[in-house]
């Protein structure tokens, strides 16, 4: 076997490629390592990660060997069945075991001093906490960003919903290098031309039965994550949802508020607080949330500007993390447990605790006409005490009402467009007579009634500016079979629909109103629910249902939205 090559990166840095790990079943994965020229041995710094090991997640973070600069060796590996690695890929499946014989193996090579930290996002999060999950002997911390540890309710499906655009558009990415790397022409070909032209793939009906993701010998994964709509043991034998208990080690855990799994990163960073392996463990989570979509992490989304200092340098604070975990350094010790980008105020602020649920309330008015922004709907923090009409509104698989942003873009967009539709309630606050500074997660709690047994509900937190602008701050949705699985959904009957919005930092200023705005679907941010027993990705439009959806707001039952809130910001 040809010894892997060794290459001068420049600025005292070396690299190896193509280093070959045997594991315990016989398969071999590949990783690339960047060393210090000065000998070891030294602590290791590990992702794993099935993009290409050349790209290494510099999309955010430093090249490799910028770490290996700070004196580092830097592996990086691809995961079984990607890039150079052998074996069959299946997302989340193997990551937990290869991750951890990666770790032993790693430490009993020479340049290494046993020490061993890992880092990456999105996937390459997922890789470290199932590793961490098998606690190896000489994994001293991790460094998960933008990921989830429960993978039915913090990756693909949200209360119910599946993460529709955001899993299709990620399912035909893997599936891509998949055909290649089997040779399958045609299947490639086809996953080729849906990527070309991906918000057109949101119209495939029944999504299921998609063309490009069908075919001898493609993997069915992404079939899988359609048929398993319901939490399992299908979810949980692959991620950290029964299992994290198990974790002994210190997390710097990376959020985005316009992050697809901010809901998801911040459950993880919640559970491993509460429900680590050791005290050690729970009290040594941190969290960084900032302004930011999944990629990239800046201080702009559109025409939004979040200021300066939303351009925090990520690296240094890793490099800080690892120095003081892997190099004992001690220069993390008296970082905050949170480091929040409060919107609207464009700076960052600290906690040591995150926020308890929300409790301020706003109870939703009006006199039966909340439909759009042109209606009658508004908020107000004094509980109902009178009769109020209903307000009613129609939901249409056929006529969705469109993601917070264009092509399910995530941002600070503006609403206004949206709420002009009669399918959207609109409910809105007086101007504020000072600013109310938002801090954790909302909560709705509505009292509604539906003419189908199958719906959903979503809820919308918007900022309204002086000069009308309606900013896209968070939102939540919820599936009737998801959260009424146990108490069972009837139609016609009025129930309880009570869940959370996604996590959020905010400031609305004085001037600005409060609004939230009610709507049965937001596609294709989320997938349709047909009305109807079908599953949503085997439906078609001879499934579609419409439902007449009916929210009540009086004294017997007060609809409200409540606010996490701060008398100031924390």
């Amino acid at each position: 076997m040809t010894a892997p090559a060794s290459i001068d990166c420049g600025g005292n840095v070396r690299l190896e490629r193509g280093v070959r790990c045997r594991l315990s079943d016989g398969i071999e994965l590949v990783s690339d390592h960047y060393y210090p020229a000065q000998p070891g041995p030294r602590p290791t710094l590990l992702m794993r990660q099935p993009y290409g090991r050349d790209i290494a997640s510099t999309v955010v973070y430093a090249h490799p060997a910028w770490f290996a600069r700070h004196g580092y060796n830097v592996v990086i590996q691809d995961v079984r069945g990607r890039g150079d690695s052998e074996g069959e890929f299946y997302p989340f499946r193997h990551e937990g075991c290869d991750g951890a014989e990666t770790i032993a193996w790693l430490r009993s090579l020479p340049e290494s001093n046993g020490r061993v930290g890992m880092y990456g996002f999105s996937y390459h999060g997922m890789t470290q906490l199932l590793a961490a999950a098998e606690h190896p002997e000489g994994l001293q911390c991790i460094a998960p960003g933008m990921t989830a540890h429960d993978l039915y309710h913090g990756w693909f499906y949200h209360h119910g919903a599946l993460r529709f655009a955001a899993i299709l558009g990620w399912g035909l990415q893997m599936l891509k290098d998949d055909a290649r790397r089997l040779k399958l022409r045609e299947a490639s070909d086809r996953l080729e031309q849906a990527w070309a032209n991906l918000p057109s793939q949101a119209g495939v009906l029944p999504f299921r039965n998609h063309p490009a993701i069908q075919g001898e010998r493609v993997p069915r994964y992404v079939l899988d994550w359609f048929d398993h709509h319901e939490p399992g043991d299908y979810w949980s034998a692959m991620d950290l949802s029964r299992t994290v208990n198990q974790v002994r080690v210190p997390a710097l855990h990376t959020s985005g508020w316009y992050d697809l799994f901010s809901h998801g990163s911040i459950d993880g960073f919640l559970a491993l607080t509460e429900h680590a392996a050791t005290p050690f463990a729970r009290e040594h989570q941190y969290l960084v949330a900032g302004p930011w979509l999944h990629i990239p992490w800046g201080d702009r989304i559109g025409a939004s500007d979040f200021g300066s200092e939303a351009l925090i340098d990520a690296d240094a604070i890793l490099l800080r993390w690892f120095n003081h975990w892997l190099k004992d350094s001690g220069e993390f010790a008296a970082e905050p447990k949170i480091r929040h980008f409060v919107l609207g105020e464009n700076r960052w602020r600290e906690a040591q605790s995150w926020p308890a649920r929300a409790k301020q309330p706003f109870y939703l008015y009006s006199d039966g006409k909340a439909n759009s922004r042109k209606g009658d709907g508004e908020l107000s923090s004094a509980p109902p005490r009178t009769e109020q009409s209903c307000d009613i509104f129609i939901c249409d698989p056929e006529v969705p009402v469109l993601s917070p942003g264009p092509n399910a873009q995530a941002g600070q967009f503006d609403q206004s467009s949206l709420e002009l539709g009669n399918n959207v309630l609109v409910y809105t606050s007086e101007p504020l007579d000072k600013a109310l500074n938002v801090f954790g997660t909302p909560r709705v709690c509505l009292y509604c009634s539906t003419s189908s047994a199958h719906t959903d509900f979503t809820a919308k937190l918007v900022r309204v500016r002086p000069g009308g602008a309606a900013e896209f701050i968070c939102m939540g949705i919820a599936r009737s079979s998801w959260l009424f699985a146990e108490s069972g959904y009837v139609a016609d009957k009025i129930h309880l629909w009570e869940f959370d919005l996604e996590p959020t930092s905010c400031v609305f200023a004085a001037g600005d109103c409060v609004r939230l705005e009610i709507a049965g679907s937001a596609f294709p941010l989320y997938d349709r629910n047909p009305g109807t027993d079908v599953p949503s990705c085997r439906a078609t439009s001879w499934d579609w249902h419409r439902s007449t959806q009916l929210v009540f707001h009086d004294g017997k039952r007060p609809s409200a939205l409540y606010l996490p809130v701060s008398e100031t910001p924390a």
